[in-house]
């Protein structure tokens, strides 16, 4: 007998990189392309080209795609990784002083971080699960309480 597991996605976003980012890529492919000049002209237009390629490249596979679902296998994935709902404990969202509390000053070297430096808020989730190292994850969000708030929603009642 084959079971179907339905599962439907509560959150998603992705952690894409800033518009300033994004202007890094042409900025160093056209660096590069005037380093490149003097000493080889034809090669010039080439490795800028390359270069902007391979940044955008980098940028695109960095942003990470967060995702609440419930339903037949609720939790929380971040890129590869995945908490389940069971072991979810406490959830708090943070502003910009709070996530830098968190990955500064009050940080554990044990906590799982989906941190990206581009994205100054984040959500703290507490990891209930005895047979698991890690007491909490840090996932950077641009939208901190919608992210807090589906989390909690999937959480088993205590």
């Amino acid at each position: 007998m084959v079971r179907e597991v339905i599962t439907s996605e509560a959150h998603a976003e992705r952690q894409w990189p800033s518009a300033a980012a994004w202007l890094l890529a042409p900025g160093a492919g056209i660096t590069m392309a005037l380093i490149v000049w003097p000493l080889a002209p034809g090669a010039a237009l080439a490795v800028g080209l390359i270069v902007t390629v391979t940044c955008v490249l980098l940028l695109t596979r960095s942003a990470e795609r967060v995702v609440v679902t419930d339903g037949g296998d609720p939790g929380l994935r971040v890129g590869p990784a995945f908490l389940d709902a069971w072991s979810i404990g406490e959830v708090t969202a943070l502003d910009a002083e709070g996530t830098r509390l968190v990955l500064g000053p009050q940080a554990d070297a044990r906590a799982y971080l989906a941190h990206r430096g581009w994205i100054s808020t984040a959500v703290k989730i507490t990891v209930v699960d005895s047979e698991d190292p890690t007491p909490y994850w840090v996932v950077s969000t641009r939208r901190p309480e919608q992210l807090a708030q589906a989390v909690r929603a999937i959480r088993p009642p205590s």
